[in-house]
């Protein structure tokens, strides 16, 4: 008896639950307005944010914003990217001319308290190092004391050199300049013996340079960064919705979803976990005001996390080793929280 009374109970509070209304959130209605997610990128990173010579943006950043596109319009065109330098990107996002960074930006405590900003989840795990030109004959980071090197102005590069140097009892100069291709720039030109960033930007700027075996990238992290994406406080909604379309990318290499077979996947598929992440029973959206199948829609558009990172920063790209940017079932670092 018990139980016959508890299931119309039940009932009663899944046909509630399917009939909540969706909260979009002030972000999500503004951008359903103008017709477009706008992204702060930077101003120009090969395979991470660089406009081609159509002018259409590539790169690893770049695909994110997209992937938000195909999540909130189904189509992942519908974005606008606004070049952002070191000095700029934060205040781009708190005056409300972009909707969200995602760009070659440090996830850290005084970024998450400080800014009115909210960091939603990270997307790409790296860490600050060096490249040196190899007649410096550096093979570690503390060979190149007494060394300059050149660095962003407005970025962390600088603290964790100076915290690295303090630590290891060495000193280095360091000449700051206002973006990336500037700091290349000085450095090609032997105004400075090394450059210090995070290893992705550090990849781009060898394979940018005329001779790339005349540069070392040496095996020294001098600090961790995970990368992410950041938005305004006080849309949770909005948050919430960057943070999981990043869990889709990550989630459809986990089930084995890619670009290629999505479709065929979304119409054959009997296991219960990929029929919801896909949106074919419940409503996976309805909570920040999104279609059920928007997964499907970011998966078909972008492709799984594996697929992202190869044809970028991976060996269709920079080159780089997935490392800690694998699924966690590959002893990575990426991991979705549950589609349930």
């Amino acid at each position: 008896m018990r139980h016959a009374l508890l299931r119309p109970l039940a009932a009663a509070a899944a046909l509630l639950l399917a009939a909540a209304p969706a909260f979009a959130g002030a972000t999500l209605d503004s951008i359903r307005r103008n017709g477009h997610v706008r992204c702060g990128v930077s101003t120009g990173i090969a395979h991470m944010s660089l406009a081609d010579s159509t002018g259409r943006w590539q790169g690893f950043d770049a695909e994110i914003c997209r992937a938000m596109a195909a999540a909130v319009f189904g189509d992942p065109e519908k974005v606008r990217f606004v070049p952002t330098t070191a000095q700029t990107r934060f205040t781009a996002l708190q005056s409300g001319e972009v909707d969200m960074l995602t760009r070659t930006t440090a996830l850290s405590i005084s970024r998450d308290s400080t800014m009115g900003l909210t960091q939603t989840v990270a997307h790409f795990f790296t860490g600050q190092g060096i490249l040196v030109h190899r007649r410096t004959g550096a093979t570690k980071a503390t060979d190149l004391d007494g060394a300059t090197i050149c660095g962003t102005t407005g970025s962390i590069v600088e603290r964790n050199l100076e915290d690295f140097a303090r630590t290891h009892n060495i000193r280095f100069r360091t000449i700051s300049f206002e973006t990336q291709p500037a700091v290349l720039e000085a450095f090609l030109a032997d105004r400075c013996d090394a450059i210090s960033n995070d290893m992705i930007n550090l990849s781009a700027n060898r394979l940018a340079a005329p001779d790339p075996n005349s540069l070392v990238l040496l095996p020294d992290l001098i600090q961790k960064e995970m990368h992410g994406i950041l938005v305004r406080n006080g849309d949770a909604e909005w948050a919430t919705l960057t943070r999981w379309t990043v869990f889709a990318l990550i989630q459809a290499e986990e089930f084995g979803i890619t670009r290629a077979n999505a479709e065929e996947i979304r119409r054959t598929a009997t296991d219960p976990a990929i029929r919801r992440f896909l949106g074919l029973v419940e409503n996976v959206g309805t909570g920040f005001g999104v279609s059920a199948n928007f997964a499907y829609d970011v998966v078909r558009a972008i492709g799984n996390y594996g697929e992202l990172y190869e044809r970028t920063a991976g060996a269709g790209g920079l080159g780089m080793e997935r490392g800690p940017n694998r699924i966690w079932t590959q002893g990575g670092l990426l991991i979705s929280w549950l589609w349930q």
